[in-house]
């Protein structure tokens, strides 16, 4: 026994066993499961269901069912698989965000579009939809093959005979072993008339069929971009159509701003989903200019608001919801369905063949069948016939008859009939011999012999058969088809480029000494008044300090001087925005490929156009200038480009962006100043050559600023301790290069040296000032006086600390910002009078004595200096005398001066009362943004502090 045993045992290779059950386990899932056939378009879960509804009864004039009902008759009869499969397949199929034609009329809740899934199978209900009648037509009719099902006791189609153009008009998706389908939707319209057109012309290419078929119909409807993704799909089976959902912008009366509304969805897209992720990039910052985002979807339709800020540009908004969101998805096209049960990779043509062919099988089994059965009731008429036309022959036969099988023989012996006819005569009602319904089968006979005359000039002509198929295919259209949802645009779907995407807008930029580079929406710093101390503008280490500040747009290109000559270039908006000022920054080696060991960046340009006709101009410490075309620079490669050929011991200084009529003014650290024509300077060819002299620097002195200017413009300087002033550029006078030049500021000990110098035109309006302990500070540029050469200025930034210093600065005009009004002035005590305030009060220091003086009129401005306080009125320009000065009387009665129109000189200040009163003013708060300290050493909690 043992040894029979072991006769039978085959040596086999485990490799070849596992590659064996491999292959057929995955026929297994291509065949039974995944994969939907040519010719109907269903995998076999889906057959099933719709087989099962038909044999129920769930038509669609029929009542609703459980579709728990449903799941057991499928499981129990064909599908020997999970419940959990077979319902979900049956919900799908009833989800019109699914499928173009939903096949089953379900009732309760199926699911919705922000993926919500059903309800249990025993709350929802379902019967065949009316469209479903066109997929079952004539499936008793021996049209399709049947088979046993998975234990033998039932039988089930193969296929379905499908009038309906199933597999393109809902589309399929599934993923086998190895390999997937994910076909789209189309309009049943369109492919009607490419079934009929290709009937008509088999030799058509792909191309004319796309005149019907124009692309995907998604249920969803939403936009496809372009058609390139289609004829690729059409023409080779794969491609990929990008789809985009249908948007459009409202005006918001109340508020002055615009909304996005989406109302259609790209195939597929979790609507709740895209709503989450929008609104978690609106909170990361990633896409600027929205305030809200709301889902207002009811039973009429889908609605999604996308709320926007103020001046922003609905455009670009868009452009980064398509980017960054489902809002514009990709359908990958890959057609693979099953034809002779093999998976193969389908164009638009072999699809739309394929389904021809499985229509004319139908139409001529379904004839045969017609055919066969008019043959046998016709056969079953001629004895009938027979028997009447001999009624009473046969009725004495069969009364002579010994029993029914005696009168059947004798019926076929004496009149030549056939069983089955003898059998007919014999099962005949008395009531046949009615005139009347000898009539009628005389009739029925005749009309049976021209069907079967017809149905066999059908099935001897094949042109007839595809005549039936587009009758019917004709009869499809009218009844079902619909308008297309989808539209197709002209416009392609491309990559957004980065200017695309980003908002124009201000920016500020800092680069640290370590090489920090930052930035920062200019929102970001609060506009102070002059003599505040500044906010935290970056986290830098200890012994790191801001080097660079600079103002410009989002969309500018960067410019990187560097100390040793060099130039890199990089646009703003790569430089990621940080989303707090308190952030260190990026390193700049993570944008350039500046060697961070050998030099460092000394100088940034801002530049909106490369190929505009300007110039760049550039300086050194020790006073040498290079003039070169701006076009020199169009063409930067990441590793830089020389720009300068600098002398041992010298370093470039800096940079402008220069036109042809502008002038040159260097300032150097002990306060001198020379001012020369641009055209001093000639054009430099090569980017390699040096430089010539721009200014003569005496007893170890160095340029710590560059600028050009233009007639009427003013040159701000400041110094390391926060002093600064207006001048004219006009006051300094044009000399030839090269020279001393002549005083810009008088440097005192209180001011320590210059720091920072820049040119400032009539429209700027604000300057940002950097500090080397990270500190930003913004003010306007009306606060700070314009004063004549020889002076040492005003304190433009306060409170800077003992070992901190001015570093860096820059001037510009913002597009639109509102400067907060100036709280309302302490009232004075009963009693006691005081002269009114002035709106715009400024504190100048001179010799540690600090005097206010008010714009316009003479009014009263309070100064504090040892107790002492003074007033004097600011004169106007032609002024020929100054105002007497006005003593105040002990009662605490001031006695204001006549302001004259002509005073030359600065008013003298009124003495104050002896009782210590001093006169009401407004005092102007520093404003804080909302990440600094309300209050604490300095005193920041409100107003100046007190002294």
């Amino acid at each position: 026994m043992v040894e029979a045993s072991v006769d039978r045992i085959r040596p086999v290779r485990i490799e070849d066993e596992m590659r064996t059950a491999y292959l057929d386990y995955a026929m297994s899932v291509i065949v039974a499961r995944a994969l939907p056939d040519v010719r109907d378009g269903m995998k076999p879960v889906q057959r099933r269901i719709l087989y099962a509804m038909h044999g129920m009864g769930l038509r669609p004039g029929s009542s609703h069912k459980k579709c728990a009902a449903v799941v057991g008759e499928v499981l129990g009869k064909y599908h020997p698989h999970g419940d959990a499969p077979v319902y979900d397949a049956l919900v799908r199929m009833a989800q019109d965000f699914s499928m173009r034609h939903p096949l089953v009329d379900g009732q309760g809740n199926f699911g919705s579009v922000d993926d919500d899934p059903p309800a249990a199978m025993r709350y929802t209900e379902a019967r065949l939809a009316r469209i479903a009648e066109a997929m079952l037509t004539d499936i008793d009719r021996e049209t399709v093959d049947f088979r046993d099902n998975y234990d033998g006791s039932q039988r089930e189609p193969s296929v379905l005979p499908a009038r309906l153009p199933n597999l393109l008009a809902n589309g399929a998706s599934g993923i086998a072993v190895g390999m997937a389908t994910n076909i789209p939707p189309h309009n049943l319209n369109e492919l009607c008339d490419a079934i009929t057109y290709l009937i008509d012309h088999a030799d058509a290419t792909v191309d004319e069929l796309m005149q019907f078929v124009k692309g995907p119909d998604f249920p969803t409807a939403g936009i496809i971009m372009g058609t390139e993704g289609i004829e690729q799909a059409y023409h080779t089976g794969h491609g990929r159509v990008v789809v985009r959902g249908r948007t459009s912008i409202e005006d918001v009366e109340r508020g002055g701003h615009q909304r996005i509304v989406i109302s259609e969805l790209p195939f597929q897209v979790n609507k709740a989903t895209m709503v989450a992720k929008i609104a978690t990039l609106m909170k990361e910052k990633k896409i600027e200019g929205i305030s809200e985002i709301r889902d207002e979807s009811d039973r009429d339709g889908m609605r999604v608001v996308v709320e926007l800020q103020r001046n922003t540009m609905p455009e670009q908004v868009l452009n980064n919801l398509y980017k960054h969101t489902t809002l514009q998805n990709a359908f990958h096209v890959n057609m693979v369905a099953l034809v002779d049960g093999q998976p193969r990779v389908l164009s638009l043509k072999p699809a739309l063949q394929h389904f021809i062919d499985f229509r004319r099988t139908v139409v001529r089994r379904r004839a045969e069948y017609d055919l066969t059965r008019a043959r046998e009731r016709a056969h079953v008429l001629e004895g009938l016939r027979v028997a009447l036309e001999n009624l009473d022959a046969v009725i004495a036969l069969i009364r002579a008859s010994k029993d029914a099988e005696a009168a059947r023989n004798g019926l076929m012996e004496r009149f030549g009939l056939t069983e089955v006819q003898a059998q007919a005569i014999l099962e005949m009602q008395l009531r046949r011999l009615a005139a009347l319904e000898r009539e009628r089968i005389e009739n029925e006979y005749q009309e049976l012999t021209k069907t079967i005359g017809g149905l066999e000039g059908l099935l001897a002509d094949p042109a007839e058969v595809l005549e039936v198929i587009k009758t019917e295919t004709a009869e499809l259209r009218k009844t079902f088809g619909q308008g297309r949802r989808t539209k197709i645009s002209a416009e392609e779907a491309r990559d957004y480029s980065m200017e695309e995407l980003v908002a124009r807008g201000d920016a500020v930029v800092t680069l640290s000494d370590r090489g920090y580079l930052k930035r920062l929406p200019i929102e970001a710093y609060r506009l102070q008044h002059r003599g505040g101390k500044g906010v935290r503008g970056q986290q830098t280490r200890e012994g790191d300090a801001i080097q660079q500040l600079i103002v410009c747009e989002t969309h500018d290109w960067l410019l990187f001087f560097t100390d040793r000559g060099r130039v890199y270039r990089e646009r703003v908006f790569n430089i990621g925005e940080d989303l707090t000022r308190q952030t260190r920054g990026t390193p700049l080696q993570n944008l350039i490929a500046i060697n961070a060991a050998e030099e460092s960046v000394t100088a940034i340009v801002a530049i909106s156009d490369l190929t505009v006709d300007q110039y760049i101009f550039m300086a050194t410490r020790k006073g040498a200038v290079k003039r070169m075309a701006l076009s020199q620079f169009a063409n930067i490669r990441r590793n830089g480009l020389a720009a300068f050929d600098l002398k041992k011991g010298d370093a470039l200084l800096g940079a402008r962006l220069a036109d042809p009529d502008n002038t040159v003014i260097m300032v150097t650290r002990n306060g001198k100043a020379v001012h020369f024509e641009l055209d001093e300077v000639r054009v430099r060819a090569t980017r390699s050559a040096g430089g010539v002299r721009g200014i003569r620097l005496l007893d170890k002195d160095e340029v710590i600023g560059m600028d050009v200017a233009t007639p009427g413009a003013q040159l701000l300087v400041l110094t390391e301790r926060g002093y600064g002033k207006r001048t004219l550029v006009d006051h300094f006078r044009t000399t030839g290069r090269g020279v001393q030049g002549v005083i810009a500021l008088k440097i005192m000990d209180k001011t320590g040296p210059l720091a920072a110098a820049v040119v400032t035109a009539e429209d700027v309006e604000e300057i940002m000032v950097g500090s080397a302990k990270a500190m930003v500070y913004r003010t306007s540029i009306k606060e700070i006086r314009t004063l004549g050469r020889n002076t040492q200025g005003v304190q433009v930034m306060n409170k800077l600390a003992p070992d901190d210093q001015v570093i860096s600065m820059s001037a510009f005009k913002e597009r639109s910002w509102e400067e907060e009004e100036a709280p309302e002035p302490p009232k004075p005590a009963a009693g006691k009078t005081a002269a009114k305030p002035a709106p715009k009060a400024t504190k100048a220091a001179d010799g540690g004595k600090a005097t206010t003086a008010a714009k316009s009129a003479p009014k009263a401005t309070k100064a504090a200096d040892g107790g002492k306080a003074t007033t004097a009125s600011k004169t106007a320009p032609k002024a020929s005398a100054a105002p007497k000065s006005a003593k105040a009387t002990e009662s605490g009665k001031t006695t204001k001066p006549a302001a004259s129109p002509k005073a030359p000189t600065a008013p003298k200040s009124a003495k104050a009362s002896t009782d210590g009163r001093k006169s009401a003013s407004s005092q102007l708060k520093m404003e804080l943004p909302p990440d600094e300290p309300a209050s604490g050493k300095d005193g920041a909690s409100g107003g100046r502090k007190k002294r």
